[in-house]
C-alpha cells in the first residue's frame, strides 16, 4: 500500500508518502510545501491544492491520510486550518482517493508513546523508526507520523489507531 499523509496549513503544508509493508515502510518522499505570506489565503490555498495534486499525480498513492482537527485557541486559526485541511481533501477528492484524519494525540502515540509529546520528540522517534539519515522538518516529521500511523492501523497484527474515513 501507498499512502500520502497530510500536515494541512496554509503556509507550510507538511507531507509525506511512504509505501509497503507497514512494519518495514519504505520512505518515497517528505517535505514541507511553503507558500508566500505575500500570496492571498485564496491563493495559498488553491496553491496548496495545486502541489498535493502533482504529488498525487507523481507518486499514484492508495490512500491519503491527513491530521485531524486540533483544538486551537484562536478562531482566526482554526478557520484557516480547516481551510488548508479542505484545500488537501478536494486534492484527494479529485482523484476518487480514500481520505483518513487520525487526532494528533493518537499519532503522537503511536509513534513516540505519548500524546502530549513535542515536535522535537515526534521528528526524533520518526527519524529512528523510518532510518532516516536527518531529522526531517517539524510539519514534514508530522506528516511522516501520520503516515507511520496510517500503515501500522492498516495492519492486522498491529491493535488499531482511532481512525475515521473522510471520503
Amino acid at each position: 500500500m501507498r499512502v500520502l499523509a497530510i500536515d494541512p496549513a496554509i503556509r507550510n503544508t507538511g507531507y509525506a508518502v511512504l509505501d509497503g509493508d507497514p512494519r518495514r515502510p519504505t520512505v518515497l518522499a517528505y517535505d514541507v510545501i511553503h507558500i508566500p505570506a505575500r500570496l492571498a489565503q485564496s491563493a495559498a490555498l488553491a496553491a496548496v491544492r495545486t502541489h498535493l495534486s502533482h504529488l498525487i499525480e507523481q507518486f499514484v498513492p492508495d490512500e491519503v491520510a491527513v491530521e485531524g482537527i486540533i483544538y486551537v485557541q484562536s478562531h482566526q486559526t482554526a478557520i484557516s486550518m480547516g481551510a488548508a485541511r479542505a484545500a488537501a481533501l478536494i486534492a484527494a477528492a479529485d482523484r476518487g482517493l480514500p481520505v483518513y484524519e487520525y487526532a494528533p494525540k493518537k499519532v503522537k502515540k503511536a509513534i513516540v508513546g505519548n500524546g502530549t509529546a513535542d515536535k522535537q520528540q515526534v521528528a526524533f522517534m520518526v527519524r529512528a523508526l523510518l532510518g532516516l539519515s536527518e531529522t526531517p522538518p517539524h510539519d514534514a516529521a508530522d506528516a511522516l507520523a501520520i503516515a507511520f500511523a496510517h500503515l501500522q492501523s492498516s495492519d492486522p497484527l498491529k491493535a488499531k489507531l482511532l481512525e475515521r474515513r473522510l471520503v
